[in-house]
């Protein structure tokens, strides 16, 4: 056991995309910056979540979209993906689940890296516990950020549910095979995602969800055209559905009893159906806060009820927003903050100031890689209803736009934004439809930036592309 504390500026507790933006801002501006990671570095993102599930999802969209034009549609006939490529593909993005580089990263960006388990272990200081047993005793000269993300909940209340060994988000895009039948428990991205990635590779997907709809934190239509995306793909999608038990019956599969007592066998049970912080053994009662709980920051991810301003959480454990880019984001602003404070210099905390993530409340993109795909923005209608604004809401049939039109025969889709009544400003926008992405970017520099209606007439899309949805919409907005 080492009992000497080491010292340094910065002390990141977590690997992942969060914690090396955290460490590489810090380090830049010349603290001593150190990086405590038990398991892979560049975390769940890059190993377990965006990275292989968008691999999986790419060759989809790829096929469905060659599928959508006359001409490339014969060229690719009624063929079905190489699994086995896709798969091959998929590891490749993940650097075959080893962090070699993303170490060597670390190393040339001039930041410690330690191995082990971080726990708090009072002001400013960090114990590591190693594979091995031993330990080691860290401290900050100024700051400590915890960035261990979140993982997925499982139910408690589902009997046989440990024996079934059910996948969760991990096993869902990490799997070595594609299984024969897979059901899929949730209605979420995660869930929609998956039952969109293995049904495309060959296996027979049920979804079972236990409301009405999917992507219920979206607008409306958006979880019905993906509804229809999946039956269209042969997926058996059905709602108002519960599980009540599980029973695994070894190489037989896993028999899903439902609560209107109907018994279905899979071959693999993915739940999808939340995330919990992974807070739970990283020391939080040394420093008065409750283990197992998302920390609560204000807008520079500096921890409330933790004295001193020196305790940060960014990235999903603080539930602001649970996105990569998000966290990413955080970690931008918490690493600025911790450099002015360290510096002596005041924050900048008003709204847009250079020490506030006020992009979380305002404009958190999110992309769901469907068929068709998902791009939203802002608030959905009833988000802004709920917060007493003034709105209206303009939609219009993307597949009006000459550029959709041209992107894919009969295409499908929809665009709709939430305008402000008395600042005349966009404060959501929502798309759904093949190659939507891309449309996303510009949604989100009207709503973050706040730019008026008048002013966005003068941004003129190009001819012929989807963004000429943006007339339509603005019509609408001044009508």
């Amino acid at each position: 056991m080492t009992t000497t504390p080491e010292e340094y500026d910065v002390i990141v507790v977590g690997a992942g995309p969060t914690g090396e933006n955290v460490a590489d801002r810090t380090a830049a501006a010349g603290l001593r910056t150190v990086v405590v990671e038990a398991e892979l570095v560049g975390g769940e993102c890059s190993y377990w979540a965006c990275m292989p599930s968008k691999a999986l999802l790419r060759p989809v969209a790829a096929l469905t979209g060659a599928r959508a034009v006359a001409g490339s549609r014969e060229a690719v006939g009624g063929g079905t993906l190489d699994a086995a490529a896709v798969l091959a593909r998929r590891d490749s993005f993940t650097s075959h689940w080893q962090d070699t580089g993303q170490v060597q990263w670390l190393r040339d960006t001039g930041i410690d890296l330690v191995r082990g388990h971080g726990r708090l272990a009072g002001e400013r200081t960090v114990t590591v516990e190693a594979e091995d047993g031993s330990e080691r005793v860290l401290t900050a000269r100024h700051a400590v950020a915890v960035c261990t993300g979140s993982r997925p909940v499982l139910p408690q209340d589902v009997p046989g549910l440990a024996e079934a060994r059910p996948w969760t988000s991990r096993q869902a895009t990490s799997s070595p095979a594609v299984p024969g039948r897979l059901a899929v428990i949730g209605g979420g991205v995660v869930g929609v995602e998956m039952a969109t990635a293995w049904r495309a590779l060959g296996a027979e997907v049920v979804v079972l969800v236990r409301g009405d709809g999917l992507l219920p934190r979206m607008e409306p239509f958006a979880g019905e055209l993906v509804a229809e995306g999946l039956r269209a793909a042969g997926v058996d999608l059905r709602f108002g559905a519960s599980v009540t038990a599980l029973e695994r019956m070894d190489d037989a599969g896993v028999t899903l009893v439902l609560a209107d007592g109907e018994r279905l066998t899979v071959d693999e049970v993915l739940y999808a159906t939340g995330r919990a912080p992974r807070t739970a053994d990283v020391g939080l009662e040394q420093v008065g806060l409750k283990p197992g709980s998302w920390l609560d920051v204000d807008d520079s991810c500096t921890v409330l009820g933790v004295d001193g301003g020196w305790l940060y959480a960014a990235g999903d454990v603080n539930h602001r927003a649970l996105l990569t880019h998000q966290g990413k984001y955080q970690a931008r602003i918490a690493g600025a903050a911790i450099v002015a404070r360290a510096q002596g210099r005041p924050l900048d905390t008003a709204r847009w100031g250079a020490h506030a993530a006020s992009a979380d409340s305002a404009g958190a993109p999110q992309v769901v890689f469907t068929e068709p795909e998902v791009a939203a923005v802002g608030l959905t209608l009833d988000a802004a209803e709920r917060a007493g604004l003034r709105v209206k809401t303009v939609d219009h049939d993307l597949g009006a736009v000459a550029g959709a039109s041209l992107y894919g025969d009969d295409y499908r889709g929809k665009a709709r934004v939430v305008f402000d009544l008395d600042r005349e400003v966009l404060v959501g926008a929502s798309f759904v439809g093949p190659g939507v992405a891309e449309l996303l970017h510009s949604a989100t520099v009207a709503v973050v930036g706040e730019v008026p209606i008048g002013r966005l007439w003068h941004a003129v899309p190009a001819y012929p592309t989807m963004s000429e949805v943006w007339l339509r919409l603005l019509e609408g907005c001044r009508g």
